[in-house]
């Protein structure tokens, strides 16, 4: 496929089959990633490629504690800014209300929280998950970079007809997703990048998008 259309058919699948991911695929797509731009070139990237029996046991152990209710490890960044005023939270607002109703989560279940955090820690069934990790000296400029480098992952996975959901979730259990890949101390979980086929005959959700207009701005054109 184009880059156009792998930017139109990319989006977060919460929905995997158990079908397996070619491992050559993978290898693949990450060394073509590696292209991906880079502030002075400094790559801040620290990947792992979990799947099969080590993916099942931080499955294991990752659901666990959502059943339990455990709150999580405390967080190294937030995930979201305290407050959030529109359109920023219109656009939350709206997109969750839509992810509650695909996976048949009503949104005033008392135990919504518990349910989506299983399905999160389960990673929506995917047989493969990328852990992205930064060394703790960097700064915003190669978050940024790290964030630029897994959209073009998840780009090259479409080029190879998988889908993939990027789950900040897992920081909340960074401390179970450290023992199973071994990341060193001085290194900071940033997502896991769910990845696999996509489940057939579930409901597909695509959340809307605002308008070009409403973001961007021409000057001097």
């Amino acid at each position: 496929m184009d880059v156009y259309e792998a930017v139109d058919s990319r989006r977060a699948v919460r929905a995997f089959s158990d079908e397996p991911v070619p491992k050559y695929v993978l290898e693949r797509v990450l060394a073509a990633a590696t292209r991906a731009p880079s502030s002075g070139n400094l790559q801040p990237w620290h990947v792992y490629v979990v799947s099969g029996e080590p993916l099942a046991e931080l499955k294991r152990r990752a659901t666990a504690r959502a059943l339990a209710g455990d709150p999580g490890d405390e967080r190294e960044y937030p995930m979201y800014p305290a407050e959030l005023a529109p359109p920023y939270l219109d656009r939350f607002s709206a997109a969750a209300a839509q992810r509650y109703e695909a996976l048949g989560i009503e949104r005033d279940d008392p135990a919504r929280p518990v349910k989506i955090a299983a399905l999160n820690s389960e990673a929506f069934g995917a047989p493969v998950v990328l852990f992205c990790y930064l060394d703790r000296m960097m700064g915003p400029g190669q978050w940024g970079d790290a964030g630029m480098y897994l959209q073009t992952v998840m780009l090259l996975l479409r080029a190879e007809g998988l889908h993939s959901c990027p789950q900040v979730m897992w920081t909340m259990y960074r401390e179970t997703v450290s023992q199973i890949v071994g990341a060193d101390d001085e290194l900071v979980l940033f997502c896991g990048v769910s990845v696999g086929f996509e489940e057939e005959g579930v409901p597909r959700l695509r959340t809307g998008r605002a308008d070009m207009t409403e973001t961007v701005r021409f000057i001097g054109a």
